[in-house]
């Protein structure tokens, strides 16, 4: 489903996903969490008591997005099956801030894994996938290091 430049793309991308859920009133939510893209499955962290953790068992019907706001405009988007994986999910906290951080000796890191809070995972199991990409749309606009980071 995903092809090589996709891969790519997910795997270099230290840009946060965005992925929505449904509110109980039938309302969308959206919000940003760093992700960790491995054998085409995306990978979150949360709290347990986090919204998005409920809206997503209610209805684990999603939508994502990883993109840039900076020019070129690209990025990728599509349509997936959210599970709450429980038992995983201080091992992909761990995995994401090596990943976004660069280790978890930083203030932050340190912060976020003493929290006494009950951490999952969300995996995302995505059904459709679609890349775009404006990078010839904008090529007189934008920095010639910024040409090739798209999908």
């Amino acid at each position: 489903m995903f092809t090589k430049s996709m891969t790519k793309f997910l795997e270099k991308s230290t840009i946060p996903i965005r992925i929505s859920g449904t509110k109980e009133n039938g309302w969308p939510f959206i919000l940003s969490l760093w992700y960790l893209y491995k054998d085409e499955k995306f990978y979150l962290a949360t709290p347990v008591t986090a919204k998005i953790v409920s809206y997503l068992q209610n209805n684990p019907k999603c939508a994502f997005e990883v993109a840039s706001d900076d020019p070129p405009y690209c990025g990728i988007r599509g349509h997936a099956e959210a599970k709450i994986k429980d038992s995983i999910g201080l091992n992909i906290l761990k995995k994401l801030l090596k990943r976004y951080i660069g280790d978890l000796e930083s203030p932050l890191a340190k912060k976020l894994l003493s929290r006494d809070i009950h951490e999952v995972a969300i995996e995302l199991d995505p059904k459709s996938i679609y890349k775009w990409d404006f990078t010839d749309r904008m090529r007189n606009s934008i920095k010639k290091e910024k040409v090739g980071l798209c999908p």
